[in-house]
């Protein structure tokens, strides 16, 4: 049976599936969301309808279908069941319509895009226009943000700006993850899985009063490991470390704790959260298959994905260290609520990699050696959010507030890029002293605020504003120096971006009934200005952009129908981001930052979950995009190496001296599928004690998306697919889940990113089947 077919079958068999499969379509019934310290185990083929989805998209607990913003939601248990093969945040790619993300720097760098917007620079200091929030606290460094996300209760993905109530300013989106926190009855929970390559997971959480009513606790933990499976067939000798051999790349080890403690005191409408937590991940950095994209194709069956020849880069090791902390503070003045949340996170950690993919003589090219390294030597970030509000009771709903954040790190970078005429028989390279130490520096503050009001019976209008003031500087402590110690560096050594900006946004809901409304929503916002210092690494001066700032517009419909047994929901938007940073590469490989005129897109989402019979549940989930860059003038470095063009250009371009530009004008987003469709499906058989058999699938397909700024018939996917099955038995009570599950059923080998100047290709991860076990007390 071909691929083909297998395919076709799959996708049949979970036709009309949502997204949200039982558990995300029951993710919350309670009145309040934080309450809910222990997550349902398996579905409740007890129950006959879909329940409620309780979000706190606007700071408030609300029901999802009276919330004005495209969001979409994923439970705990489901996003565990995705992560059961290994996983990590990355899961929540196409599991959620209008959401991408990818790496191309291992499981310490996630980059996120949400309706075609994100941003393809893998510079440790790159900015993104998706912001995360864990537990009420913006993560804004991009190796914060791929801090792993465990004991989750919910996870919540807000479409469109945000920029008037969380964190920092954002112009395509946020993704919030919200954990179980502490009760004050005695709860607990654990999911357990073990698959192919030694692949185990745990994750778990434990929690109760320490006096009644009045203190509790949680403690929470993942422990995450993966052998090594990716064999490195480089069978010379090299002079950094590098040595060949079965099995030495792709594993990983992740040990991640979090402590809360709860104070309640009775009758004194007081909460005070204190959160702590820390994180020790080693792991490969992400393995780049030189060569894997012949000219003319992006066909990459040819090669194999467990193995890959590195002469250099030791192998590819990463490994972070991350602590943090926050305490949230709330005090109810009767019908007045004050907020302060503090948080502190810090940092440190390497990256090395093997950029160029792989040992010379297995490309057809250019003799090419390269090897890029980057380490935080310290990253600090604190963030201070007051905000006051009503208890949210009344037709008028108000809150105001402000927020100050602060980042401040010590980067190192260090990259080599060396061309040979002679074979290196004896494995020794030249190796020039290509290493950089820069300092980072972010600060922004704001202010914001937001009103609510029902005006008539059925209709809200929603309008809030916020001023935000972003400032970034990078300084140079350290250039590339010979053995003299005489640097050849003569760009800048500093560089200081400032600017204040106002977001805003204004909506309308209109309920025909308790179960049908509908929506319509414009937004600002805007995004501060970047500074690319890396390039200084090749002695190139730095690169800076302007902010970029975007104009939003969205419709969209929600309803729950058939006595809440089908929920749809479906959204409609266009935006215009006018100075769009974006990123190229210059001839060595490193990103340059600029602004485009502008760049539009428009489309929709839409979330359906139906549960025909108490048995069964049923979904579906989609988005479609087009996107486009718009501006005559702006061009960007194509794949070229050693003056030699490695793909198949399919844009005007034009010749500067040695490089080699391509016409960007009209092209979608890098990273911008043009749709994505998902399909989820479980079946529960009942059984006589109480107790239930289950089968679970789960599917998704992705359309063409380009992972370069210009046009190629290399760099690009189609039609990309992964499959998923789980089948298992949940006891009476849902008290415990036994079962067998398969991670990309069909062990497709899809293209996630390239490295363009050595057609190199970066792959999903392949098949992996276990057993997993998660129980409740």
């Amino acid at each position: 049976m071909t691929k083909t077919v297998v395919k076709s079958l799959l996708l049949a068999g979970a036709a009309g599936s949502a997204l949200f499969a039982t558990g995300t379509a029951l993710a919350q019934t309670a009145s309040d969301p934080a309450a809910a310290a222990t997550a349902t185990v398996g579905a409740s083929a007890s129950q006959d309808g879909l329940g409620d989805i309780v979000v706190t998209a606007e700071r408030r607990t609300e029901n999802l279908q009276k919330v004005p913003i495209s969001v979409g939601v994923v439970g705990g248990d489901d996003l565990r069941a995705f992560q059961s093969g290994g996983g990590d945040v990355l899961e929540l790619a196409n599991r959620v319509p209008g959401l991408y993300a990818e790496t191309t720097t291992g499981r310490i760098f996630p980059r996120f895009y949400i309706r075609g917007l994100g941003n393809i620079d893998f510079y440790l200091g790159a900015s993104q226009p998706v912001s995360i929030i864990q537990d009420d606290v913006v993560l804004e460094h991009v190796v914060l943000k791929s801090n792993p996300v465990f004991d989750v209760r919910q996870v919540e993905v807000l479409r469109g700006p945000q920029g008037t109530l969380f964190g920092r300013n954002t112009t395509a989106g946020i993704i919030k993850f919200d954990t179980n926190r502490p009760t004050n009855d005695f709860h607990g929970r654990a999911s357990a899985s073990y698959g192919s390559y030694n692949t185990a997971t745990l994750d778990a959480g434990i929690g109760g009063p320490i006096v009644k009513d009045v203190l509790s606790f949680r403690v929470s933990g993942l422990v995450q490991h993966r052998d090594n499976w990716v064999d490195n067939t480089y069978t010379g000798v090299s002079a950094d470390g590098t040595v060949g051999g079965k099995d030495k790349l792709g594993g990983f080890d992740e040990r991640d704790v979090r402590v809360q403690l709860m104070l309640t005191p009775p009758d004194t409408g007081f909460t005070g959260l204190l959160s702590a937590h820390a994180r020790d991940y080693s792991g490969t950095s992400t393995i780049f298959h030189r060569g894997a994209l012949k000219r003319g194709s992006n066909d990459v069956s040819a090669e194999p994905r467990a193995s890959v020849a590195l002469d250099e880069a030791a192998n590819n090791p990463q490994a972070y260290k991350t602590y943090g902390g926050s305490l949230n503070l709330k005090n109810d003045f009767g019908g007045v609520v004050l907020t302060s949340i503090s948080a502190w996170e810090t940092t440190s950690g390497y990256s090395r990699g093997d950029t160029d993919g792989g040992a010379a003589t297995n490309f057809t090219g250019p003799r090419f050696y390269g090897e890029s390294q980057g380490r935080i030597r310290d990253l600090d970030q604190l963030t201070q959010e007051v905000r006051l509000s009503d208890d949210g009771t009344g037709r008028f709903k108000w809150q105001i507030g402000g927020m100050y954040f602060e980042s401040r790190d010590v980067t190192e970078f260090a990259q080599r890029g060396v061309f040979l005429t002679q074979p290196d028989l004896n494995g020794t390279r030249p190796n020039p002293n290509n290493r950089v130490l820069l300092r980072d520096i972010n600060t922004s503050y704001a202010g914001f605020g937001q009103v609510s009001y029902e005006i008539v019976p059925k209709l809200t209008l929603t309008g809030g504003v916020r001023v935000t003031n972003d400032t970034k500087s990078t300084r140079l402590l350290v250039a590339n120096a010979n053995a003299a110690g005489v640097s050849s560096y003569t760009g800048r050594r500093y560089v200081r971006l400032s600017d204040t900006q106002p977001s805003w946004d204004a909506s309308a809901l209109y309920q025909f009934d308790r179960n049908v409304s509908v929506y319509a929503r414009v937004a600002r916002g805007f995004r501060g200005p970047t500074i690319q210092g890396r390039s200084a690494v090749f002695n190139a001066d730095f690169t800076t952009a302007n902010s970029e700032t975007i104009m939003s517009y969205e419709a969209g419909v929600k309803s729950n129908l058939f006595g809440n047994t089908l929920r749809f929901n479906a959204t409609g938007f266009y935006y215009e981001v006018s100075d769009i940073q974006l990123n190229g590469n210059d001839s060595f490989g490193n990103g340059v930052l600029f602004n485009a005129d502008k760049a539009k897109a428009w489309g929709g989402e839409a979330e359906l979950t139906w549960r025909p019979v108490r048995q069964l549940t049923l979904g579906l989930g989609g988005s479609v995009l087009h996107s486009e860059i718009n501006d005559p003038r702006v061009f960007a470095q194509v794949c070229i190496l050693g003056g030699v063009i490695t793909c198949t250009v399919q844009d005007p371009t034009i010749k500067v001296g040695a490089n080699t530009f391509a016409q960007i004008d009209g092209n979608p987003l890098p990273n911008a599928p043009k749709y994505q469709f998902n399909a989820t499906a479980r079946y529960d058989v009942p059984l006589g004690n109480g107790g239930s058999l289950f089968l679970a699938g789960d599917a998704n397909v992705q359309g063409y998306t380009s992972f370069v700024l210009y046009k190629t018939a290399e760099f690009t996917s189609d039609g990309t697919f992964e499959a998923g099955l789980k089948a298992g038995y949940v006891a009476p009570d849902n008290k415990y889940e036994l079962a067998v599950f398969v991670r990309n059923l069909t062990n497709e080998k899809n293209l996630k990113g390239v490295i363009e100047n050595y057609n190199a290709a970066v792959f999903n991860d392949p098949r992996i089947i276990g057993v997993s076990l998660a129980g409740k007390f």
